[in-house]
């Protein structure tokens, strides 16, 4: 595996790899590596000749006394499982690198990124398609692989990709998670054990919505309502960002099944302690 630490090299190696009709399958990620994101590498793997990862913390998605700076960072171990899942080049730019001195441009997909976790973390998503879009840029792959744990970002993602006629395909891979349910996150890191216990939490008033919709109940602002009783009786869970349901392909808010929807979206976003997580599942109406 080779690691690259400059765009125009990277660039070089794409250009060079796709006159030789190389097909590139590319997974964006901030590092701290875990089966979630060796999962994308091994989808990118069965699909493509060659593989990229990008490593990158990017600044720009994270705000004010969020943890850009205690970001969990282990380079030598991500570059050792990245080489191991078979990936070919891994690109590793500074913050310097990426955004030089000046940089003024934004792509920001409107309204998809002011709600749900947008709505909590103002500008977060404008950092993430921006950086994205660049990455994309640098690293010019047929497709790319993103999870569906973070569901609003790849729809965002997604949009961004259709509404600039970038050429590429996205490709999304389930969410993957611990025996107990736990969604696997760089993040969880942060737990400690009594927390990372309670953080099941999630998992679990996502699996009450799904049987209650199951069992025909469509009213699903009376389903929120228990959840949210739920989830406040639990002493670790400190802060809820939403329980929402949605439109899974447009993220429309939805306060009811109706007999037209095939899915439903059911999201969740909350503080465990200090550590915000998320969670979400389609559930099939």
């Amino acid at each position: 595996m080779e690691i690259i630490r400059k765009i125009t090299k990277c660039k070089l190696i794409v250009n060079d790899l796709k006159k030789k009709g190389c097909k590139i399958g590319f997974v964006p990620t901030m590092g701290f590596l875990h089966e979630g994101h060796l999962s994308l590498i091994r989808m990118a793997k069965k699909d493509c000749d060659r593989v990229f990862i990008s490593i990158f913390i990017n600044p720009t998605q994270f705000g004010p006394g969020e943890d850009f700076k205690n970001y969990p960072r282990d380079i030598r171990r991500d570059s050792s499982l990245a080489e191991k899942e078979g990936v070919d080049y891994m690109f590793y730019p500074t913050v310097k690198e990426m955004y030089g001195s000046d940089h003024k441009t934004v792509a920001e997909v409107k309204e998809l990124g002011n709600i749900m976790c947008g709505k909590y973390r103002p500008g977060h998503f404008a950092g993430v398609t921006t950086v994205v879009l660049k990455l994309f840029n640098i690293v010019k792959a047929g497709k790319a692989y993103f999870g569906q744990k973070d569901y609003q970002q790849m729809i965002i993602i997604k949009r961004m990709v259709e509404d600039l006629n970038l050429d590429i395909e996205i490709v999304s891979g389930p969410t993957v998670r611990e025996k107990d349910g736990l969604a696997l996150s760089s993040r969880n890191k942060y737990l400690s054990a009594e927390e990372r216990k309670n953080a099941t939490i999630l998992y679990e008033c996502l699996i009450l919505a799904k049987d209650m919709i199951e069992k025909g109940e469509k009213d699903l602002e009376k389903i929120k309502k228990i959840i949210m009783v739920k989830l406040k009786g639990n002493r670790f869970v400190k802060n809820i960002d939403y329980f929402e349901f949605r439109d899974p392909r447009t993220l429309e808010d939805r306060k009811r099944v109706n007999k037209d929807y095939k899915n439903i979206l059911a999201a969740i976003a909350l503080w465990i302690g200090k550590t915000r997580l998320i969670d979400n599942m389609i559930i099939k109406v």
